[in-house]
């Protein structure tokens, strides 16, 4: 019964003209830099490159995985910064899944000697698929007993459904030494993702994101000339996000204490209701580790959403794992651009 009422549901998701569809989303979007805004392509002024996983509520059958691989770098003599993004989010027991690929460039200007902008550009090519073995029909069933007595249907639907679409985004940062502000707008096109002929636009995803550090004084790490400061500081940070008829907010703190940087927030929008509901998403804690070199930097994080909504614990919460490679190839004898560095979290 389980699998009909997700059938219908989907199919109607399919059908209507307002659509419901909301991109996946990750609980360490600083550690998804390209996949948050494209303005951050090129952001750390090195070769970058990464790894996300999500799982999401894995105790339950309509469950969500999610994987992204990005590379990016800086193109000093340009100003510019260049990526490219793919990822995989793959949606319950119906097997549905969007695979995208994104190809994005970001300038950097200097807007005074305190603060920067960076606009941001992404064209991507997306995949839609869904497989409708795994469904269980009426007829499979024997009225009396419940039992599964047949393993065909006489339900003519096909399997292995795909479709091809383009899609544009942009966005936009401002940053100082101190703080941040940047905001995207994915899927400029609505483009149609149905896959069964009609007409389904994806909706416009409209985001926000900020925040400030403080510092504290540094620690030390080495001895003699090998000494270098360990960064000590709090950073409060907000994400707004909306898509058709969803909105969603992080809020929460930062905490660096190099190389540990622990982040805890909450998700939910609570002055907005869903079906007579406060809109309580989940309470995130997440860890990372931060190893630094000479001329590298590795970060790898861990975080957990306890989902607070109605779905309740049971659900499983979410897992999400990130590891993103930063390294530097430039000439130590060119000397460097006066440059502002994005003071946001690395996770």
């Amino acid at each position: 019964m389980q699998r009909i009422l997700l059938f219908v549901s989907v199919c109607i998701w399919f059908r209507v003209g307002s659509v419901t569809a909301q991109d996946p989303q990750y609980s360490q979007f600083y550690a998804a830099p390209l996949y948050l805004n494209p303005a951050f392509a090129g952001a750390t002024g090195q070769n970058r490159m990464g790894v996300n996983y999500r799982n999401q509520w894995p105790a339950i059958s309509a469950n969500f995985n999610t994987i992204s691989a990005f590379y990016d770098t800086y193109i000093e003599d340009k100003n510019s910064g260049i990526g490219v993004l793919m990822t995989r989010d793959r949606e319950g027991i119906l097997g549905l899944q969007s695979i995208s690929l994104a190809f994005q460039y970001s300038y950097d200007l200097k807007l005074t000697k305190g603060l920067s902008f960076r606009p941001g550009f992404q064209a991507a090519i997306y995949n839609r698929s869904i497989n409708f073995d795994k469904l269980t029909f009426g007829d499979q069933f024997d009225p009396l007993t419940g039992d599964v007595i047949s393993a065909q249907s006489a339900e003519a639907l096909n399997t292995g459904e795909s479709k091809f679409f383009p899609d544009l985004s942009a966005g936009g940062l401002f940053y100082s030494k101190n703080a941040w502000f940047g905001f995207a707008a994915h899927h400029l096109t609505q483009p149609n993702q149905s896959l069964i002929g009609e007409e389904s636009r994806l909706p416009m995803k409209l985001s926000g994101h900020a925040g400030f550090k403080f510092y504290f004084t540094p620690g030390q790490m080495g001895d003699g000339f090998y000494t270098r400061p360990r960064e000590r500081s709090i950073a409060p940070a907000i994400q707004y996000r909306h898509q058709g008829e969803f909105d969603q907010m992080d809020v929460g703190f930062y905490f660096t204490f190099d190389p540990i940087i622990i982040g805890t927030w909450y998700r939910g929008v609570p002055f907005k209701t869903v079906n007579g509901f406060t809109n309580n998403e989940s309470a995130v804690l997440l860890i990372g580790l931060t190893k630094r070199g000479p001329k590298d930097i590795l970060n790898i994080g861990y975080s957990y959403d306890y989902t607070i909504s109605q779905l309740g614990a049971s659900s499983g919460g979410a897992h999400e794992f990130s590891l993103v490679y930063s390294w530097s190839t430039r000439n130590p004898r060119k000397p460097a651009k006066d440059k502002l560095m994005i003071p946001c979290p690395d996770f």
